[in-house]
């Protein structure tokens, strides 16, 4: 069979081949109806529609209002030219050839699948705070309405939800319930992540073998938590509290007591601390400046001039 070979014609413009004409013959032959969903390239934006090539002899058009659902939603910044978009066909004839679309009832089909994508794959999406309602806020993603419980926005509690208001945040999917068009987010969630990676960065800058100052913060009956600042803290081990055997941490501890400590290891991000050991460590140190002190006195008390000083001749 021979190959089709593009020819090209005197002005210097490649000739159409039969491959051309099949893709514009498959078009003739589609049959589009009401209710089919069908992607399209955006052609052109203004304020009232978006024109979209259908790759069909009609072209596609979505009314402003036919867009979306979200109330931030605005044509003119968030549809651009070269966009794919995809929408139900309303209508397959406006009575000027074009075929109706709308985006905003395509979404309502094809956006809880993505949403449902993005629950399973835990990815990370940024959203605006639209308005607070009872027990929490509401933000649009993909064009659904989403809630944003109050309890799922801050690593802190939140008693006013109206400062969120207008706020841009990021968030994951948590709930997908498409029968009950039910959407719930969360904030916290990333938050939480965030601070887990930051507290684990300051506990890999800690030297083992460092003296740190902490305050005690809670006891247990196998140890103490020692509060060291930055938002860190380190267990002191009941083996660790003090040199003399105890049966219970609060028998040499009280909450609130500032402590030195010296710290054993980092494994697994979390900080293993040692009162003894830190009271060891102070002990030789000033046992041996001491020594140096001894040492120092006493090469001075044998100088010549020491041994001359008190001679009577």
């Amino acid at each position: 069979m021979a190959e089709d070979v593009k020819v090209t014609d005197t002005a210097g413009a490649p000739a159409e081949t039969m491959e051309d004409y099949a893709v514009q013959l498959e078009a003739s032959f589609r049959k589009i109806k009401e209710g089919d969903i069908l992607k399209g390239t955006v052609l052109a934006v203004n304020e009232e529609e978006v024109a979209l090539d259908l790759n069909y002899y009609a072209q596609g058009i979505i009314k402003a209002a036919d867009l979306s659902s979200d109330p931030d939603f605005s044509i003119l910044r968030d549809v651009q030219t070269g966009d794919v978009v995809e929408a139900v066909v309303v209508s397959t004839d406006d009575g000027q050839g074009n075929i109706v679309l709308s985006k905003k009832e395509a979404n309502d089909v094809l956006a809880w699948d993505k949403l449902q994508n993005l629950l399973e794959e835990g990815t990370e999406r940024t959203v605006r705070v639209k308005e607070t309602v009872n027990a929490g806020v509401v933000a649009y993603l993909e064009g659904i309405r989403g809630f944003i419980p109050a309890s799922q926005l801050s690593l802190d509690y939140v008693e006013d939800t109206s400062s969120f208001v207008g706020r841009e945040l990021s968030v994951r999917v948590i709930t997908v319930d498409r029968d009950k068009k039910k959407l719930v987010l969360s904030h916290k969630a990333i938050a939480k992540e965030k601070a887990e990676e930051e507290r684990n960065h300051k506990i890999s800058m800690i030297v083992p073998g460092s003296i740190l100052e902490g305050t005690v913060e809670s006891l247990m009956p196998y140890g103490a938590f020692i509060n060291l600042g930055g938002g860190l803290s380190g267990l002191v081990h009941i083996s660790q509290i003090s040199v003399k055997r105890i049966k219970k941490p609060s028998e040499v501890l009280a909450v609130g007591d500032k402590v030195k400590v010296k710290v054993l290891n980092t494994n697994d991000h979390k900080i293993s601390l040692s009162i003894k050991a830190a009271e060891d460590q102070a002990a030789e140190e000033l046992k041996e400046t001491e020594s140096f002190q001894y040492r120092s006195e006493g090469e001075a008390t044998t100088s010549l001039g020491d041994l001359f000083k008190n001679l009577k001749l």
